[in-house]
């Protein structure tokens, strides 16, 4: 994509966000900084915008290889959610009972945290916290659905209801699992909106400039150098195109489309509001919103990992699986009209070795690091943010103290290993919904896979 591309065309997000998407002008030379951020998405929005709260004085600058929203920031599901890549049993197991609530707590108040920041930021993103409902469609998938709700119980922090079949509207369902913690917003708004409040606030984002090294003190760029006393690393799935961060991060995609908009007849015939996600008990993941405009816009993994971690922009879609996406929810929601998708699109999410989004920061060498959401980043970004600014400051708070802070995940193992075992990881999941929809029974194959992805 050069310059002159029209980023118009990268999502429904982009297509309908209210910006220009014109690029921001490059860096021209060296420069000096406090802080520079290298990736304009949500991560190193946020952790600028939260730096600025704690002192307005800090000189910032975000070193952006496209345009600020370009990646998963700009392109995902719009759920702001309480969602975190490991789960509560397994932070319980590594980290005790105590750490895992606070982890758990922490995501749950970002949800309204998220709300709150772009409200004092004056960023319009039709946040509305309608909650999660995450349908059971197999007996396999309500037992499941009701582990969940007794697990949460018994950790006494996520408030999750069991919903029996008269309160749901997906074909074949038992119930579904409703988590309160999660709202609906546009992604795009929001990280474009984001983008201009630290702008207005002092910041700088250098946008078609892409870094190509980082040591303490600087970052080097193709267009000049960035001195700066601390170094946040924020790319996410895109790190994986870096030398320095190749092994760290793998990314995988995930495709979406968005329909046209539906009556508003339609919608109460599916008992979906305004504010709320929608998603149901399946291993390889699916994920929905009503959308402002009454669309459905809806995803799901399925895509295979390219060779070398490859990121090109021809992954971005992929014809199969969009015809699968309408087929999903024609086959859940049987009352839709015949769906048009009218958008369609994709792109690379950040997945660890093991599966655990991470924030570290070095005083040493002023160089801090945050990602691996594998998709669960809307809200974590928030807290990743404010947990960064913190770090960066100097601060002992409750959030320089929670688990997932210094966590480092294994390295991803070297070519063809990292191919065969990606990809035979997608396989897993779709071979695990098909063993439960022929057996009846939960899958062994899932529960193999569980450890692997931080169940």
């Amino acid at each position: 994509m050069s310059a002159e591309h029209d980023y118009r065309g990268l999502s429904f997000w982009h297509a309908t966000v209210d910006d220009e998407l014109t690029p921001r002008p490059a860096l021209d030379g060296d420069v000096d900084t406090d802080v520079a951020i290298v990736g304009a998405g949500l991560t190193g929005l946020w952790t600028a915008y939260e730096l600025q709260r704690r002192d307005p004085t800090l000189r910032i600058a975000l070193i952006e290889k496209r345009i600020a929203g370009f990646g998963a920031s700009g392109r995902n599901g719009g759920w702001a959610s309480a969602l975190f890549p490991a789960s509560a049993a397994s932070l319980e197991k590594r980290y005790g009972r105590e750490s895992a609530i606070a982890m758990r707590q922490a995501m749950i108040d970002t949800v309204d945290e998220v709300g709150r920041a772009a409200a004092e930021a004056g960023v319009a993103c039709d946040y509305a916290k309608g909650g999660t409902i995450v349908y059971a469609r197999s007996e396999p998938q309500w037992r499941a659905a009701q582990d969940e709700v007794a697990a949460a119980q018994r950790l006494g922090v996520d408030r999750l209801e069991l919903w029996g079949p008269d309160s749901v509207h997906a074909r074949d369902a038992r119930g579904a699992v409703y988590d309160p913690a999660c709202a609906r917003v546009h992604p795009a708004a929001l990280v474009r909106g984001l983008a201009r409040a630290v702008e207005q606030r002092g910041a700088t984002i250098y946008e078609h400039t892409t870094a190509e090294h980082w040591e303490t003190g600087r970052v080097r760029t193709d267009r000049g150098t960035v001195r700066a006393r601390h170094i946040v690393l924020a790319l996410e799935g895109y790190g994986a195109a870096t030398a320095q961060l190749r092994r760290r991060i793998l990314p995988l995609y995930s495709l979406m489309i968005a329909t046209q908009p539906l009556d508003e007849a339609v919608w109460d015939e599916l008992g979906i509001e305004h504010g709320q996600t929608f998603s149901d008990g399946r291993h390889l993941i699916i994920y929905g919103q009503r959308t402002a405009d009454n669309r459905i816009a809806f995803g799901g993994r399925g895509a295979r990992y390219h060779w070398g971690s490859t990121i090109r922009d021809e992954y971005d879609r992929v014809d199969r699986v969009f015809a699968h996406l309408v087929a999903t929810l024609q086959e859940m929601f049987p009352q839709l009209p015949p769906l048009e998708a009218e958008h369609r699109w994709g792109g690379p999410l950040g997945v660890p070795r093991d599966w655990h989004a991470s924030v570290q920061y070095d005083p040493a060498t002023g160089i801090g690091y945050a990602g691996g959401y594998v998709g669960d980043g809307l809200s974590t970004t928030n807290l990743a943010g404010r947990t960064l600014a913190d770090l960066i400051t100097g601060q002992d708070t409750a959030l320089t103290r929670l688990p997932w802070v210094g966590h480092r995940s294994p390295d991803w193992e070297p070519e063809p290993l990292r191919f065969a075992g990606a990809n035979a990881g997608l396989l897993a999941m779709t071979a695990a919904d098909a063993e439960e929809r022929a057996t009846g029974r939960s899958s062994l194959i899932a529960r193999a896979m569980s450890p692997l992805i931080g169940h």
